[in-house]
C-alpha cells in the first residue's frame, strides 16, 4: 500500500511537471508572436501576470510536509512521515517528550525497527501468512481498553501528538505476522528431547534453595564494524532507563531479540542458564537493578532484575490474594490541614473494619467506593505494599496510602492462597526449553532476512 501510494504520487508529480513545462512553452510562443515587429522588451517577472496580493489571507489547513522515501526495502517504501509518526508514537508510549539531543539517534533506531517490521511482513506474505484487518482491529481494541479509551479516542490521541493509528496498526501487523512465521518456519523445526527435560528437572531438584531471577533484556546486535556505535547507543538507552524511562517500553522499541514484543521479559531463569557474561552480572545485581551494556555473542545486552526468589522454596510473596480496595477522594484544592483529620478517622475505622464484609460499610461512612479484585499475586504489588501486606491476616486492612489528588485508600485482605513450591512440571520445562530455542533461531532468521534484503536509502 505504501509503495503503490509512493508510485502514484511520483507519477502524478511527473504529470504536473509535464503540464507546467507545456504551459511555459505555450506562453513563450504566444509572447513571441505578439512581439514579432517590436523590439525585445526587458524580461518580466512571470508572477506579475497573476496579480497576487502582497498580504494574502490563507484559508483551510496547511498541506502535510512532503512525503519522501527514507528507505526502500525490497521495493516497499518507508517514508520520513512513517519515521516521524513512529517516533511520536514512541514518545507517547514512554509517557513524555523525547529529549532534543536524543531525537536523531532515536530516529535512526526507529528506521531500523521499521525496516525489520517490513522484512517480517514481507517474509510472512512469502509464506502465504495473512494477517486480517479484523485481527488487528481486535488488538487495537484491547490496547485502547487498557488505556481506558475507545479505538476512536486512541486514534484522536495519536493524531494530536503527531502520530497516526496506522503506525500502531502496522506495528501490530508485524508482531502478529512474525509470531505466525516463527510457528510455521521455526517452531516446527525445534525439538526438545525427554532426556533434556529430565536433566533440567534433576538440576532443579539438586539446586533447591538456590536463587533465580526474573530478568528483562534489551539486546542490540553488533558486528565488529558497528560495535563502537552500538555500544554508544546502548549507553544512551541506559541513561534514559536510569532517568526513569520504561524498560519494557524501550525493549519493545529497541531490542532486537524476539522477546521485544513482551517488553524483553525472559521470565524466571537461573544464572547458569544464561551466557557466562550475563550470569556473572546477574549474580552481582539486586531486584530493581539495571546493568551496564554487557558484551554477548552478536552484540550487547542490557538486563534488568525485576525480582528474585529461591528455587523450590516457599516464598510468602508468591501468595495469591483476594482484595477489596476502599478509596475516598477529596475535592480539588483540599488543604492538608483539612484532609488530615478525615484520613486519621479513616485509618482508625480501617483498623477496626471487622473483616472483608466491613468494606462496604467503611466506604459508606466516608462516601467512598469499593473495588473488588481476585487472583492478585502478592509479588505483582508495588514493593511498599508488599511490605505492608506480608504480615497481614485475612480480614485485616492496610494503613491508608495514596495522595490527596488521586485519593486515599486501603486494601482489605479477603483471601490468601499460598502457592505450592514443588518443582515445575514436565510441560513447564519443555515449554521453556522450546521457547529458548525458538527465540535463538528467530534472531538468526531475522539476521538472514536483513542480509538478503535489497535496501535503498534516500
Amino acid at each position: 500500500m505504501v509503495s503503490s501510494t509512493f508510485r502514484t504520487n511520483a507519477v502524478r508529480a511527473l504529470m504536473l511537471g509535464a503540464g507546467a513545462g507545456l504551459g511555459l512553452a505555450s506562453g513563450a510562443l504566444a509572447q513571441a508572436g505578439d512581439q514579432q515587429a517590436a523590439a525585445a522588451p526587458a524580461s518580466v517577472n512571470s508572477s506579475q501576470s497573476l496579480r497576487l496580493p502582497q498580504n494574502p489571507q490563507v484559508f483551510g489547513q496547511a498541506m502535510p510536509s512532503v512525503v519522501k522515501a527514507t528507505a526502500i526495502v525490497n521495493g516497499d517504501v518507508i517514508t520520513q512521515t512513517d519515521v516521524d509518526q513512529r517516533l511520536a508514537f514512541m514518545a507517547i508510549a514512554n509517557g513524555g517528550e523525547i529529549p532534543s539531543g536524543e531525537i536523531d539517534r532515536l530516529r535512526e533506531q526507529v528506521l531500523r525497527n521499521l525496516i525489520d517490521e517490513m522484512l517480517e511482513i514481507q517474509a510472512a506474505k512469502t509464506e502465504k501468512i495473512e494477517v486480517k484487518q479484523s485481527e488487528i482491529d481486535r488488538t487495537v481494541q484491547r490496547v485502547a481498553e487498557n488505556a481506558k479509551k475507545t479505538p476512536e479516542q486512541m486514534a484522536d490521541l495519536l493524531a494530536s501528538q503527531g502520530s497516526n493509528i496506522k503506525s500502531m496498526r502496522r506495528q501490530i501487523e508485524a508482531e502478529i505476522a512474525w509470531q505466525r512465521l516463527q510457528r510455521a518456519k521455526i517452531e516446527s523445526g525445534v525439538s526438545v528431547g525427554d532426556d533434556e527435560v529430565k536433566a533440567v528437572l534433576d538440576k532443579l531438584n539438586a539446586s533447591k534453595g538456590t536463587e533465580e531471577f526474573r530478568i528483562s533484556e534489551i539486546f542490540l546486535s553488533a558486528t565488529p564494524a558497528t560495535e563502537a556505535q552500538t555500544l554508544d547507543n546502548a549507553n544512551k538507552i541506559l541513561a534514559q532507563l536510569r532517568n526513569g524511562a520504561s524498560f519494557a517500553g524501550y525493549a519493545r522499541q529497541y531490542s532486537e531479540s524476539s522477546t521485544a514484543p513482551v517488553g524483553g521479559d525472559l521470565g524466571w531463569v537461573r544464572p547458569e542458564q544464561l551466557p557466562a557474561s550475563l550470569a556473572a552480572a546477574v549474580r552481582q545485581m539486586d531486584a530493581g537493578a539495571i546493568s551496564n551494556p554487557i558484551p554477548v555473542g552478536g552484540g550487547f545486552s542490557i538486563i534488568a532484575i525485576q525480582d528474585t526468589r529461591k528455587i523450590l522454596t516457599a516464598d510468602p510473596r508468591d501468595a495469591v490474594l483476594a482484595l477489596k480496595q476502599v478509596s475516598i477522594n477529596f475535592p480539588k484544592g483540599t488543604s492538608k490541614a483539612t484532609a488530615e483529620p478525615i484520613v486519621a478517622r479513616f485509618a482508625e475505622a480501617a483498623r477496626n473494619i471487622g473483616g472483608c464484609g466491613g468494606a462496604e460499610r467503611l466506604a459508606s461512612t466516608f462516601h467512598g467506593e469499593v473495588v473488588t479484585s481476585d487472583q492478585v499475586k502478592m509479588r505483582d504489588l508495588p514493593p511498599a505494599l508488599q511490605r505492608l501486606m506480608l504480615p497481614m491476616q485475612v480480614g485485616q486492612a492496610t494503613q491508608p496510602f495514596g495522595t490527596l489528588d488521586e485519593g486515599v485508600r486501603v486494601l482489605v485482605m479477603c483471601g490468601r492462597d499460598e502457592v505450592d513450591s514443588t518443582a515445575p512440571s514436565y510441560d513447564d520445562v519443555y515449554n521453556q526449553l522450546n521457547e529458548e530455542r525458538v527465540n535463538s533461531r528467530a534472531r538468526r532468521y531475522l539476521r538472514d532476512l536483513r542480509r538478503d534484503a535489497v535496501i535503498e536509502f534516500r
